[in-house]
């Protein structure tokens, strides 16, 4: 069955999922081979210095002839640059967090640039459109990595975000398989995104020792912590058991910014460190059992999809 969703149109994709741009885990390879298999790419710019950024989009572009994306979180430090570089290497679409899109939707629009802004409550929903933005990516509590401070879920959010806005809307967090796609899409997303499900791929950039680690989690693995701070879904090992230490005996933020430091994602997922680490991953990765290719998770997607489907017209 075809899925005819307004995201496919916007993005230039077959289907209408989105594979999210999360750092240390979305280079080129991951971009690309989710682009071959009929959804949208994303570079995630967030852990890439300005050179590396450029080798992964010209990576990508060798790798596939389909649409793909780039994902900037708008308090990097080095942003203009990063701007520059997907202007100058001809990037048509960019997924923007973390920050206030009205300061990047109209420079990246007058360059052509189609422009997605990532939120997590209507009412930054409704400031995105107000933008100028060309949709929306509404990412419930349950997403992984960073998150909102509503904690709010998907289920509640999709439905007061389609309330709230006229744009295309793409769902985020628990999005696991075609079940969760199908009901998302029930709730008035035009798309999902999809996190969890390719961090545990073939063509992740994470460490496998990381992807080993998504396919052991069980329920309850993780949790939303340092809030202070910036929200963030972890993975339970010695890192968040660390912070919660410091919550304990009622840390200061600034001793809680010290323990976390610099580089403690990058040393988690990309170098494999499951101790001091800092283990990024959604709720869902308690129903990933395995790693596949992408295009065995795209297929099994759209084949899940299509028989839930089924079955409840039948009904």
């Amino acid at each position: 069955m075809e899925i005819n969703q307004p995201i496919c149109k916007l993005f230039g994709i077959k289907y209408p999922i989105v594979q999210a741009g999360m750092i240390w885990c979305s280079g080129w390879e991951l971009a690309s081979a989710s682009a071959n298999a009929g959804i949208l790419g994303i570079i995630g710019a967030g852990s890439m210095y300005p050179d590396v950024l450029r080798t992964h989009i010209r990576k990508c572009k060798a790798a596939t002839d389909k649409p793909f994306a780039v994902n900037v979180p708008l308090l990097y430090p080095d942003i203009e640059q990063l701007m520059d570089i997907i202007v100058e290497e001809g990037v048509k679409i960019v997924f923007t967090s973390a920050g206030n899109p009205r300061t990047w939707t109209g420079f990246l629009k007058e360059k052509g640039i189609t422009v997605v802004h990532v939120v997590s409550s209507a009412r930054f929903a409704q400031k995105a459109a107000d933008a100028g933005v060309d949709a929306v990516v509404a990412e419930g509590f349950e997403a992984g990595g960073h998150n909102g401070r509503e904690e709010t879920t998907t289920m509640c959010l999709i439905p007061a975000v389609r309330d709230a806005i006229d744009i295309p809307l793409i769902a985020a967090g628990g999005i696991g398989d075609g079940r969760a796609m199908l009901a998302a899409i029930a709730l008035g997303a035009d798309g999902v995104q999809v996190g969890s499900r390719f961090v545990a791929s073939v063509e992740s950039s994470a460490h496998q020792s990381f992807k080993d680690v998504v396919v052991e989690a069980a329920e309850g693995s993780t949790v939303l912590t340092l809030k202070e701070i910036t929200p963030v879904r972890l993975v339970r090992n010695k890192f968040y058991q660390d912070v919660q230490d410091h919550y304990a005996r009622c840390a200061e933020v600034d001793e809680l910014r010290a323990l976390l430091g610099r580089g403690r994602a990058k040393k988690g997922m990309f170098e494999g460190d499951l101790d001091e680490g800092e283990l990024e991953i959604g709720q869902v990765s308690g129903t990933i059992r395995d790693i596949k290719t992408v295009k065995e998770i795209v297929d099994e997607f759209i084949s899940v999809y299509n028989t839930t489907f089924s079955k409840i017209m039948s009904v």
